[in-house]
């Protein structure tokens, strides 16, 4: 069986359709013509069930590697994703996040796709966008969005995408008659009255405590506490009492993460549940769905890192942090948006 390389495709006859579509669902038939893909003409062409024609000459799976490779972006990367899908027992076709992959069982004509797949390289820094795109496209159509990372020894690791809606069971309303009184020195604020340090750590898992008597907050739980009225902070250096404007000024200074960092935290309060620093882990927080006594916790479910919209992912760094995530039992999210409108990405590596 034949097929001709035309431009971005190969075509062959009716045959083709009845030998190939019809018993492994390649291609896609147009009258009496199937056209394949390069990727799935590769794919046939090692399989030995199809021969390609270019010009009149019949090619070798050498020289059709190449044309193909030259033709489409990124092909090598799509060839090594598709031949590993199909060997695994997956129907696949292309879609708009390169490739529609239907469950074992299942193919085209008898059930709907399961998941979409988006190819990258390891060496390809990507995009927030360009991950939300696909994932949208997913989405939208109720497929699962699945990114194929291949790396330079062409292995592949899967990676589920998708939003998480994120709840815990903390009580976030902290009764008050009159603001505690705090210090800003340096990059830590001191709460100096030991009922009113106590109960903000054993209540509601606000710092960690300097001493018996007095708490110590980071930058971002000292000006969501601010906001509230629940404190007041003077200003180590100078004396003055701090505005939230004044306040976030110095902490921008200090952190130039804050802003991003302060806007998840808030959020990450109002969903009830409670935000540590995620230093030991790479990231800005640790989160839990309720803290135990004494402010303790057993175990913290997710890490969180706010990110921008225009956030690039160094995949090597992606992957770096989803494989301690799992290996400490929790769930890596990414946080993105703006004051009052926070989105959670679960990426998390699944098997095929």
């Amino acid at each position: 069986m034949i097929g001709k390389l035309t431009e971005d495709k190969v075509k062959a006859g009716k045959q083709a359709i009845n030998e190939l579509y019809n018993t492994g669902y390649y291609g896609r038939p147009r009258a009496d013509i199937l056209e394949l893909t390069l990727v799935e003409a590769a794919y046939l062409l090692y399989k030995k069930k199809l021969e390609i024609s270019s010009d009149g000459i019949t090619i070798g799976f050498e020289d059709f590697f190449i044309q193909a490779s030259k033709r489409q972006r990124f092909f090598e990367l799509k060839y090594i994703v598709y031949k590993d899908l199909r060997e695994r027992g997956y129907y696949v076709q292309p879609s708009v996040t390169d490739f529609r992959v239907y469950p074992r069982g299942g193919h085209p004509g008898k059930t709907q796709a399961k998941m979409f797949v988006y190819v990258r390289s390891e060496r390809i820094p990507m995009h927030l966008k360009d991950l939300l795109l696909p994932h949208a496209a997913a989405v939208n159509v109720r497929k699962q969005m699945v990114l194929a990372i291949v790396d330079e020894e062409s292995d592949i690791t899967y990676y589920e995408v998708r939003k998480a809606d994120i709840k815990g069971y903390m009580d976030t309303t902290i009764p008050i008659d009159k603001a505690f009184n705090a210090t800003l020195l340096e990059d830590r604020v001191i709460v100096w009255d030991r009922s009113s340090s106590s109960m903000l750590y054993e209540n509601y898992f606000y710092g960690k405590p300097l001493d018996d008597e007095r708490l110590q907050l980071s930058l971002v739980e000292s000006a969501h506490l601010l906001v509230q009225s629940i404190l007041t902070i003077k200003d180590g250096k100078t004396g003055e009492l701090l505005d939230t404007q004044g306040f976030s000024k110095i902490a921008s200074s200090i952190d130039p993460d804050f802003k991003r960092k302060y806007s998840t935290y808030v959020d990450l309060r109002n969903r009830a549940l409670v935000p540590k620093t995620g230093f030991k882990f790479g990231t800005h927080f640790r989160v839990y769905s309720t803290a135990g006594s004494s402010g303790h916790s057993s175990h913290s479910e997710y890490l969180v890192h706010a990110i921008d919209h225009d956030h690039k992912f160094i995949l090597s760094v992606m992957s770096r942090a989803v494989r301690l995530a799992n290996t400490v039992r929790k769930q890596m999210l990414y946080s993105v948006g703006t004051d009052g409108y926070i989105e959670y990405i679960d990426i998390g590596r699944i098997k095929m």
